[in-house]
């Protein structure tokens, strides 16, 4: 029975996964987070970077040439449009002071932590 229902994503009932674009890691230091995003072949001026005190949206638009009309896909992975993906920070960020720059299709974007976020070294007193 197992196999039998297991085949039924192969045939009529399967369905086309979105994914998600960009991919994206997150990382951080004292004093900053680090974004960065995988956009191979995007312009930077079809990409929109929006940013709040704990969020980061990334959104754009992909554009992939059209085939010839005579052209037979033989597979068909990459797709074209829109995107957007909005990114939690873990903490509290500062929007007026976010960096961004691509290079060689990865955008990295320097996000630097809101005053309160930032840990603070605790002098401890002695009598």
């Amino acid at each position: 029975m197992d196999r039998l229902m297991g085949g039924l994503d192969q045939g009529i009932f399967r369905t086309q996964g979105a994914g998600v674009f960009p991919l994206v890691n997150l990382t951080e230091d004292k004093e900053h987070f680090y974004l960065r995003a995988e956009l191979p072949g995007i312009q930077a001026s079809d990409v929109d970077i929006s940013a709040t005190a704990k969020t980061i949206t990334i959104s754009g638009e992909r554009r992939i040439p059209a085939e010839e009309e005579t052209a037979r896909y033989h597979r068909r992975e990459r797709e074209a449009g829109r995107f957007s993906r909005v990114i939690n920070m873990p903490d509290a960020v500062n929007p007026a002071q976010i960096e961004a720059q691509c290079k060689d299709g990865v955008l990295t974007i320097t996000i630097p932590k809101a005053e309160e976020a930032k840990p603070r070294q605790i002098s401890i007193k002695t009598s």
